[in-house]
């Protein structure tokens, strides 16, 4: 007759588990008010990236007309969709306003990063610079 041996294996506990895992809530809890900044800035990123790509296709586009468009099919370019249209953008997109010899671009916020209410709000000119003009 063969004999089973079985072996003692050191583990944790419940309580042990529970323990642990209540301490990363309390820590996470302490950290994330920090975090919320840096978690805007990189999604105000995209708002940059976008921004200057519609810089970058109107000055194409006055290169080749000898004037700004207001019209995002003039220019070739399609805005992401929405997180609230079931894309993946966080801003929204639209032309202010194009003459001749300027235009000014505008993105905003669809989600509020910090829940304070406010949205940010990033636009550009043709001097191809994006800047803040509502913090979030």
């Amino acid at each position: 007759m063969k004999r089973i041996i079985r072996k003692k294996v050191k583990a944790f506990n419940l309580q042990e588990m529970l323990l642990v895992l209540a301490i990363i809530g309390i820590l996470l809890l302490i950290a994330l008010p920090n975090f919320l900044p840096l978690i805007a800035q990189t999604k105000a990123q995209e708002a940059k990236i976008q921004l200057k790509t519609i810089s970058n296709m109107q000055t194409q586009y006055r290169y080749l007309n000898s004037k700004y468009s207001l019209d995002f099919n003039e220019l070739n370019y399609e805005a992401p969709r929405t997180v609230k249209s079931d894309g993946t953008a966080n801003y929204a997109y639209e032309i202010l306003q194009a003459t001749e010899s300027n235009f000014k671009a505008r993105a905003t916020a669809v989600v509020d990063f910090d829940g304070d209410g406010v949205f940010n709000v990033w636009e550009i000119d043709e001097n191809g610079s994006p800047k803040q003009i509502i913090k979030d």
